[in-house]
C-alpha cells in the first residue's frame, strides 16, 4: 500500500526535549508517532471499513506479476545440426 508523509509543527525547545528524553529511554519518536496513527486509525475508522482497505492491499499485492525471464536468461531454442 502506499504510504504518504504528513507533518506537524511542536515549538522546538519542546521537540528538543522530548528527542532528548526518548533517546535516553532507547525510545524513537518516529515509531510513537507511527504508532500512534495506528491507534487513531483504529480508533476512528470502523471495522468493516479497515478489512476493505486490508482486501484491497492484499489483491493489489497478489495481481503483482513476477517480472519475465530475460532472453539471455532462457535457453536457446537453436537447433544445431
Amino acid at each position: 500500500m502506499k504510504k504518504e508523509n504528513i507533518s506537524v509543527q511542536m515549538e522546538s525547545e519542546k521537540l528538543r526535549a522530548t528527542r532528548k528524553y526518548m533517546e535516553k529511554k532507547d525510545a524513537s519518536l518516529e515509531q510513537e508517532l507511527t504508532d500512534a496513527l495506528q491507534k487513531l486509525y483504529e480508533k476512528y475508522v470502523p471495522a468493516p471499513v479497515r478489512e476493505y482497505i486490508d482486501e484491497a492491499a492484499e489483491d493489489s499485492k497478489s495481481k503483482v506479476k513476477p517480472n519475465k525471464p530475460r532472453a539471455a536468461d532462457q535457453p536457446s531454442r537453436e537447433s544445431t545440426i
